[in-house]
Order: C-alpha cells, then structure tokens, then sequence
C-alpha cells in the first residue's frame, strides 16, 4: 500500500479555510497527483483540508472524500493559554541547541512540552492512526505493522492533513520520536507530498519506507 499525505494549502487559520493562492495550490497538486493511482481519498475534519481535497476528489473522479477526526491539526501551549507559548517546532529547536536528546522516551517531560496541549493532541493522533491502519489491513505488532490484508493487490490512498497532524503521524509509523521529527521535518511546505509505502504481502511484517518526502516540485513547476 502506498499513502501519500498532502498538507494543506495556504490557510487562512481564522475562518479554517484556503485563500485564494491556497486554493490554487489545491488545483495544482490535485493535478500532480492523478498519476498516482490513487484509489481513496481520506481528509482531517478541518476545512483547509477538505479544500485541499476538494478539486483532486472531482478531478480524479473519486468524489468521495472521507473524515479521519483524529487527523485534525494539534493545538499546543497550556490548555488555559493556547497559542501563546510552546510551539513545538520551536521547542523542538530550543530542545537541540541546550543539548538534550530528543531520542528520548522521556522528551515528553522536557522544558516546553510540559503540560503542552501538542503532545496530548500527538498522542491521539498516533493512537488514531494504528487504529486506523488496522481497519485497512495493517495490525500494529511491537514496532511494525502486519498486513492482515489476503491479496498483495497494489493499492494507492490520498490523507490530506495538517504539518503538525501529519508529522505526529509519521513520528508513529516510523518509530521516531515526535521532537526530533519536529526537526526534520521542520520546512513542511503547503501542498507538499510525502509518500509512505507499506509492505502488502499478506502476513508480512515491516514498516513503510518512505517513497518521496516533503515534495512541493509541482510548485515550482506551475
């Protein structure tokens, strides 16, 4: 199986919608991604990204689009003080400059994301997200995920998220820990495409590699 995340267009964080240059951005990449073969399409709840999938969902014919509410985007800072401190990319940052590990089990108690809304919001992503793999074919055992699916059948899904959503995702699937996927994936542009593959061989164990990442050439070509 092959997932390709897309984030969002440029928002207008506001009123949870695009802008005129993010819809154009929606246009664009849905454009990109017909030569997937992309089967499905699967959305965060949030309006920016249902507008992203929007036009790939009538151009590629699918039409349906359907909700994952655990794929919508994180909060962070105090819950009695949203926004106003603990972005965790900054934290993240802050994190390696003072020297601390963020290959840690323990990073959840590091400076900054203490009592951070981003972390519960991560953590419910990443236990959204092996409940929701299991549903299509791939039960989560340990580290890795096993293809509970009976045909080897090549299949392509679409997940249009959020940067902060997505990279909780990928910090699950791929074992790494959510601050130091912060970092590496800190320049998470609008519209990018990664893609993750997951071994479909019915009983197999392993986990996705990933195919492309973080790739905004459509951009730059249009």
């Amino acid at each position: 199986m092959r997932l390709v995340l897309v984030r969002h267009g440029e928002p207008d964080y506001e009123h949870d919608c695009l802008t005129e240059k993010g819809k154009k951005q929606a246009e664009i990449v849905a454009r990109r991604l017909m030569k997937e073969g992309i089967e499905e399409i699967y959305s965060s709840p949030l309006g920016r990204a249902r507008q992203t999938a929007e036009p790939f969902a009538e151009l590629s014919g699918i039409g349906k689009v359907q909700i994952l509410d655990f794929m919508r985007e994180i909060r962070y800072g105090r819950e009695d003080a949203l926004y106003k401190s603990g972005n965790p990319w900054t934290v993240a940052f802050d994190l390696v400059r003072e020297g601390y590990d963020l290959q840690s089990s323990k990073w959840r108690e590091y400076p900054g994301y203490e009592e951070n809304t981003a972390v519960t919001d991560a953590d419910k992503v990443r236990t959204g997200t092996d409940e929701w793999l299991a549903s299509i074919g791939f039960e989560r055992e340990g580290l890795y995920y096993r293809c509970t699916g009976e045909s080897d059948t090549e299949r392509s899904l679409a997940l249009f998220s959020h940067g902060g959503s997505s990279t909780a995702f990928m910090s699950q699937v791929m074992n790494i820990p959510f601050p130091k996927l912060c970092v590496l994936l800190a320049n998470l542009q609008h519209t990018s495409v990664t893609i993750l593959s997951f071994d479909s061989t019915p009983g197999a164990l392993s986990m996705p590699f990933i195919e492309l990442a973080c790739d905004v050439a459509h951009l730059e070509e249009e």
